[in-house]
């Protein structure tokens, strides 16, 4: 149609080419107007507006445009009918003819359709039949590929319970790991399998918490056994040390059996069946010894830590359990506040963290960074400061050294079993020095009241010995060599007294009670020795050197005990010598060495003679006093008596028979103690004549005081102490001896003239003790002048005897005050 339009506008044109080049302008633009509405669907404002906005009149000339175009399109319209007209007629005269063939077409189909719609229903019920049978044979395909895929995800499913209730939770994870990641995403659009996707996690916790339920109850369980698993592992630990001792005692007994013998004794605590004991050491050592693992089922522990690191939370689990292994830690470590009262305490202390120690080494090296080298390491150090610190205080409460022996040998052991699982314990020993200084410390404690005992049942005599059993038996004890004693008959006496080989004796077992502690510290031969001589040092000026002053100060001892005492002394002074080499055959070490300590032999000893010879000097000075203080001197008597007084006599006798005990002591003690109470009983007469008391003295009185003089003079002269020269022991009354000589002479112009000079006869005399004495002698004087007759003043003499005294007072005050001044 529309190329019938544009036909009609060409003719158009045509018509109007004509005109003027006005029309053809105009109908130039009317033919593209025409051109936009036939061929543009769009609005036809824009083509209208351009044809009404350029002329006037252009509406009606677009009119008879529109109109003429319109006419000549429908003479082409009415000419295409024309000329297809006939062909439409002939056609419609065809579909007559075929309209009548078809109705009877349609008959016939219809009752062929008839016929074949009954001849198939039964085809079409079997298809229908068949399709259904084919459906489902189809679903029931589907379906049991489907089961089939599900069935393994039940199954193992089933399999995690079964696995949970069995509790083999490893096992269990690895399932549910696998079913999770292979199994559950093939059949992920069912409901069950949405239902299990969510069951695992929570059975994962689940296995988590009981897992970790197992691990706390191993917690727990290792906590109750420690102590038996310590104890399993110090005992196997003290069954090789001992087996190995036992071979080296074995080796070496022999050379200590000659060393007892050589010694004098047989002590109870050498083994003589050490063969039956290696014997029967070696039969314990084959015997199976439990360990840790025996003791203790470590599964908890390995599985909780596969399962944590299967669930990736294996940090988790290994802090807390090194968390929960520090708490008990700080429980093992707390001891008991009786512990220090019996040796099974310190055993339970030990075996608790001896088999803690145990355990995280076991898991140290069953588990691959469960614990760590600088785990334990950690642990251990804390733990050996707490051990220590511990050690230290309750050690300082054992009294018996028999206990601290015993906690000695099981830090040892203690040691030595941990040292064997890599622990270093190099502490342990330097702190087992400090506890030998405790040891020796509760040893002397021990000794002193044992040196007490032996002392108070000494009776400070010579021991007698009536056959040669009994002498044999003494020089077995002691080592004591005296040809002389040896070529007496018996009966006879030893010098010494019956507690100088008991203490001889109680030396050598001191030092093999301190032997027993320095065995198995891993001490040198040099540094035994040295700690042995030591402790003995200490032995001899502490304890025993304590003992015999706390001895030698007892009231009830006499001067025979104090002369026994300095014998005692000095002949164990002398055995020192054969301690030193037992010492030397026991630790094997030369006495040459350069840093052998020598024993304190000689100064204890001789510190502890002159306290007893100190002693004796002051027994016998208060002896001497006590006669001295039953002196009853009339000192106003007219003439002397004639003899010498009953308490001088007295005292004399007793100082004979006293000297003669002094003849086993050394002469110098014997001669001191002799010149001490000669100066003593002179200085006591002295005294006695000054006394403040005594007002007046006569003549009668002093010349019955010079006889008891001559007789203190005749027993000085007698020598009671051999081994003075001459008459040196007089000379300790020649002070009493020249102020008797002046006054019984009266010698006084002498006195006088020769004063202050080196020959003097009275230069012992001192002015102010002849004044005394003169002054005391001027007043009986008087008093017995007033007492005579009336007459005596016209006595001569008397007067000229008073005038003398009288000067001779006045120059003896004035030699005296010269004294004074020049002082």
């Amino acid at each position: 149609m529309n190329r019938d339009i544009e036909t009609m506008a060409q003719e158009s044109k045509a018509v109007a080419s004509g005109s003027g080049k006005e029309e053809n302008r105009e109908s130039q633009i009317y033919e593209n107007v025409f051109s936009e509405i036939e061929t543009l669907e769009l609005p036809l404002g824009t083509s209208l507006r351009s044809v009404y906005d350029d002329q006037p009149n252009a509406h009606k000339r677009f009119m008879e445009k529109l109109e003429a175009r319109i006419r000549n399109h429908d003479r082409e319209i009415e000419k295409m009918c024309n000329f297809h007209h006939q062909g439409f007629v002939d056609a419609i005269t065809e579909l007559l003819k075929v309209r009548s063939n078809a109705g009877k077409l349609k008959v016939q189909v219809t009752d062929t359709n008839r016929r074949l719609q009954d001849a198939g229903k039964e085809v079409i019920n079997q298809s229908e039949e068949t399709v259904r049978c084919r459906i489902q044979q189809r679903n029931i395909a589907t379906t049991v590929e489907k089961l089939q895929l599900c069935l393994p995800v039940l199954e193992m499913y089933s399999t995690v319970r079964e696995q949970m209730k069995a509790k083999r939770y490893y096992s269990a994870l690895k399932t549910m790991e696998l079913l999770e990641n292979t199994y559950l995403p093939q059949v992920h659009q069912y409901r069950f399998c949405q239902i299990m996707t969510e069951n695992i996690p929570r059975l994962r916790e689940e296995v988590k918490e009981i897992s970790m339920s197992d691990l706390k109850d191993f917690l727990e369980s290792i906590r109750k056994h420690s102590d038996k698993i310590g104890e399993m592992a110090m005992k196997q630990s003290q069954q090789q040390r001992t087996f190995n001792s036992v071979v080296k005692k074995q080796t070496n007994n022999s050379n200590e059996r000659k060393l007892y013998v050589a010694n004098g004794i047989v002590p109870e605590h050498i083994d003589i069946a050490t063969s039956e004991q290696l014997q029967d050491e070696e039969d314990e050592y084959e015997e199976e010894v439990l360990t840790a693992q025996d003791l203790v089922d470590f599964s908890p522990v390995y599985r909780c830590l596969h399962i944590y690191s299967i669930l990736g939370d294996r940090e988790t689990f290994e802090s807390y359990y090194r968390k929960q292994r520090r708490k008990q830690a700080g429980l093992v470590l707390l001891p008991q506040s009786n512990m220090h009262e019996t040796v099974e305490g310190y055993r339970k202390y030990f075996n608790q963290i001896v088999g803690f120690f145990v355990v995280e080494d076991h898991i140290l090296h069953a588990t691959q960074g469960l614990v760590t080298r600088a785990f334990t390491d950690e642990l251990w150090n804390m733990a050996l400061s707490k051990i220590i610190a511990v050690l230290r205080t309750h050690s300082s409460y054992c009294t018996d050294p028999d206990l601290v022996l015993e906690l000695k040998n099981l830090i040892v052991v203690y040691a030595d079993t941990l040292q064997g699982y890599g622990f270093p314990v190099n502490r342990l020993f330097d702190l087992l020095l400090e506890i030998r200084d405790q040891y020796n410390e509760t040893l002397l404690k021990k000794w002193a009241v044992v040196f007490r005992d032996i002392f108070e049942s000494d009776n400070c005599s010579p021991i007698p010995v009536a056959n040669e059993e009994e002498y044999r038996m003494i020089i077995s004890r002691f080592p004591f060599h005296d040809l002389e004693l040896e070529k007496q008959p018996f009966p006879k006496r030893f010098p010494v007294s019956q507690s100088v080989p008991e203490i001889y004796k109680e030396f050598k077992e001191f030092i093999y009670a301190s032997l027993k502690f320095s065995e198995s510290l891993h001490r040198s031969s040099t540094e035994i020795d040295d700690m042995l001589r030591k402790s003995t040092n200490l032995l001899l000026t502490r304890t025993l050197s304590g003992c015999l002053q706390s001895l030698i100060k007892k009231q009830h001892i006499g001067l025979t005990e104090l002369v026994q005492i300095i014998i005692n002394t000095t002949h164990l002074e002398q055995a020192c010598k054969y301690l030193e080499d037992f010492i030397t055959n026991i630790t094997n070490v030369s006495p040459e060495t350069v840093h052998t300590t020598r024993l304190y032999g000689l100064s204890t000893f001789k510190d502890a003679r002159h306290a007893a010879e100190g002693e004796i000097y002051t027994k016998l000075n208060h002896k001497i006093d006590e006669f001295i203080q039953l002196a009853d001197y009339e000192w106003t008597m007219t003439e002397p008596n004639g003899r010498a007084s009953g308490y001088l006599m007295d005292l004399i006798n007793f100082l004979r028979s006293t000297f003669q005990v002094f003849t086993h002591l050394p002469g110098k003690v014997a001669q001191t103690a002799c010149m001490s109470a000669c100066k003593h009983l002179s200085t006591s007469l002295m005294q006695m004549l000054l006394d403040a008391e005594v007002k007046q003295i006569s003549m009668g009185a002093i010349q019955q005081f010079n006889l008891d003089v001559i007789q203190c003079e005749l027993f000085a002269s007698s020598e009671p102490v051999p081994g003075f020269q001459g008459d040196t022991l007089q000379l300790a009354f020649i002070d009493l001896r020249q102020l008797l000589d002046l006054f019984m002479v009266w010698d006084w112009s002498t006195y006088l003239a020769d004063y202050g000079q080196v020959t003097s006869k009275y230069l012992r005399v001192n002015p102010s003790t002849a004044l005394i004495l003169l002054e005391k002698i001027y007043r009986g004087m008087k008093d017995t002048n007033r007492k005579n007759n009336i007459f005596s003043q016209f006595r001569k003499n008397d007067r000229d005897k008073q005038k003398l005294i009288e000067t001779v007072v006045k120059q003896l005050r004035s030699l005296v005050n010269g004294m004074a001044q020049h002082t």
